[in-house]
C-alpha cells in the first residue's frame, strides 16, 4: 500500500517562508508526476505546482516566482518552497503524485492528508 505523508505546515507572518515536504513510502515501481494542491474554506482545490518524472515544473500563476517545487527521486520526496506568503495562500496544502505501485504495475493518482498553511499577522 502507497501513502503519501505532507509536513512543515504552520502559522507564518506576512511576508515569510514556509517549506513544506511530501514523501512517499510503500512498495513503489515508480513515481511520474508529483505536486501540491490546496484548498482554501469555502473554495475548491487548486494547482499550485507541478513537477514531472524529467523536473519540468508547472506553477499556477499567483504562486510563480514566491513558490519552488523541487523532488528528490531516491527519496520518493516532493517540496515547496514558499517565500513572500501572503494571507491569501491560507489553506490546506495536498501532496499529490502519480505513482506506479510495484504489486500492480497500475499507476495511481495518490493524495496526502494535507497540511495546514496559515499565513496571519
Amino acid at each position: 500500500q502507497v501513502q503519501l505523508v505532507e509536513s512543515g505546515g504552520g502559522l507564518v507572518q506576512p511576508g515569510g517562508s514556509l517549506r513544506l515536504s511530501c514523501a512517499a513510502s510503500g512498495s513503489i515501481f515508480s513515481i511520474n508526476t508529483m505536486g501540491w494542491y490546496r484548498q482554501a474554506p469555502g473554495k475548491e482545490r487548486e494547482l499550485v505546482a507541478l513537477v514531472s518524472s524529467g523536473g519540468s515544473t508547472n506553477y499556477l500563476e499567483s504562486a510563480r516566482g514566491r513558490f519552488t517545487i523541487s523532488r528528490d527521486n531516491a527519496k520518493n520526496a516532493v517540496y515547496l518552497q514558499m517565500n513572500s506568503l501572503k494571507p491569501e495562500d491560507t489553506a490546506v496544502y495536498y501532496c499529490n503524485a502519480y505513482i506506479v505501485p510495484l504489486t500492480t504495475r497500475l499507476g495511481v493518482w495518490s493524495w496526502g492528508h494535507g497540511t495546514q498553511v496559515t499565513v496571519s499577522s
